[in-house]
């Protein structure tokens, strides 16, 4: 299965968001009955879930070092004496995988089938992640990449006795097979980075923002959502965050083509496009509003790559 992997060309000046394990700390939310958001202790560093049924408990993402998947495993040790059975990637990037070989054998794995397959080149990732280590080494632990034991292309279910747990692909965003974890019991949705409460932009690594915003517009329909828990950030409402990402992606995609059929350098389009409503919360610090600006300034690039592809591809069949 061939997918589209992350444009690894920068914005000038591009500002990744720290990812670091160093300091990391997972502190508990709990959000219903058996239900957790373990969320990091700074931000943008990554957040992880917790799921707990009467026979089992999932754990949402690995974190990006064997490591932080111990950490994980310890903090689920405080909050239940189920044992971890399940482990669901949202995305195949290495702050999310990486820590998967940190889990035992008697944890099995999911994730969409686009997931697995882009988890094919470690070297590729960890090159592409070492931009948000901010000098860091631990990426020097990671020797090998656990990939997922079970793959689902659209819909997965499973049961930790007294709980059900949907896992949904709706389609591609972020990365071709980002992975959505719906508690439909307690209306919460752990979302990696496929969507974020408002307050950020977007991250439309593998461009195509048209595609992303149809599969925002099938997560709507699909799931019954109140929280989103996403992959970085702070906790947040589903709504307005979902509409303001769709709106966001079309407003991206349409601007970004009218700009080059005029011949607007895409250099002058990182200081004149707008963010189309995406500003951060009022209390965020300045560092915060740096990344949401070099974010869409990324997402500027990214699209435009997409449309020069695009418009190869049309030459071509030609």
């Amino acid at each position: 299965m061939m997918v589209p992997h992350e444009l690894d060309e920068r914005p000038a000046g591009f500002v990744a968001p720290n990812l670091s394990p160093d300091g990391l700390e997972l502190r508990p939310r709990q959000l219903a009955e058996g239900v957790y958001a373990l969320m990091a202790n700074e931000v943008p560093k990554d957040n992880n879930g917790l799921i707990v049924g009467e026979k089992a408990a999932l754990v949402v993402d690995a974190g990006i070092t064997p490591g932080i998947g111990r950490h994980i495993q310890d903090v689920v040790a405080s909050l239940t004496d189920k044992p971890i059975r399940y482990l669901v990637n949202t995305t195949y990037h290495g702050d999310h995988t990486f820590g998967n070989t940190a889990f035992g054998e008697d944890v099995t794995l999911f994730s969409s089938r686009a997931n697995k397959a882009a988890m094919t080149d470690l070297a590729r990732e960890k090159r592409l992640r070492a931009e948000s280590m901010y000098g860091d080494a631990s990426l020097d632990e990671v020797r090998t990449w656990r990939r997922p034991d079970v793959v689902f292309d659209r819909f997965c279910e499973i049961d930790l006795g007294g709980r059900v747990v949907r896992l949904w692909h709706p389609g591609p965003g972020n990365g071709a097979g980002d992975t959505v974890v719906h508690v439909p019991s307690a209306r919460v949705a752990f979302t990696g980075n496929f969507v974020l409460p408002a307050g950020v932009t977007p991250m439309a690594l593998i461009g195509d923002p048209v595609t992303y915003a149809r599969s925002l517009r099938a997560m709507r329909a699909l799931m019954d959502v109140e929280t989103l828990v996403p992959g970085h950030g702070h906790l947040g409402s589903a709504e307005p965050g979902i509409s303001a990402w769709i709106s966001y992606l079309e407003h991206l995609a349409a601007e970004v083509n009218r700009g080059k059929e005029a011949g607007t350098p895409v250099e002058e389009m990182y200081e004149t496009l707008p963010k189309w409503g995406i500003e951060p919360l009022p209390h965020a610090p300045e560092s915060f509003r740096a990344l949401v600006h070099s974010l869409h300034k990324l997402n500027i690039l990214t699209t435009y790559r997409w449309l020069d592809a695009q418009r190869a591809a049309v030459t071509r069949g030609g």
